[in-house]
């Protein structure tokens, strides 16, 4: 399983953005596997160009997320998303410095401001959801 520190160390290897895009959109076919039928109104992240869905599930005292989305680039923002907050306490998704993280990987300078509102309607989701346990 792939962890933050992969995903950073990673980017610092890359060069260029162009390579970096091509890693993003690999992390997202990495995805677990996304049922149809959890494509529902109910489940898509709003606020984002592309459509996204997010579900969630409860083991013990951790929150276990599961995502996906239409489009290739937004699929693996997705995954780094996942990556930063799955399986992680209530509590734990709160304290995560989400904007220290993407500015770290350069990542909020290099996305369409579409895209930058969407990855940030994500994490609103994630933290509503941690927020109501």
């Amino acid at each position: 399983m792939i962890t933050i520190d992969d995903i950073t160390e990673t980017f610092e290897f890359l060069d260029d953005w162009e390579e970096r895009y091509k890693y993003i959109i690999d992390l997202g076919r990495s995805l677990e596997l996304f049922d149809e039928k959890d494509q529902t109104e109910e489940n898509r992240v709003h606020g984002c160009t592309s459509r996204v869905w997010l579900i969630h599930e409860e083991k013990e005292k951790n929150i276990f997320f599961k995502g996906d989305s239409d489009a290739f680039i937004v699929k693996g923002l997705v995954a780094i998303i996942l990556t930063i907050y799955s399986g992680k306490t209530a509590k734990e998704i709160l304290a995560v410095d989400i904007k220290a993280f993407l500015d770290k990987l350069g990542l909020e300078k290099h996305l369409s401001p579409m895209r930058a509102n969407g990855l940030y309607s994500m994490v609103k989701r994630i933290r509503d959801i941690a927020k109501s346990k």
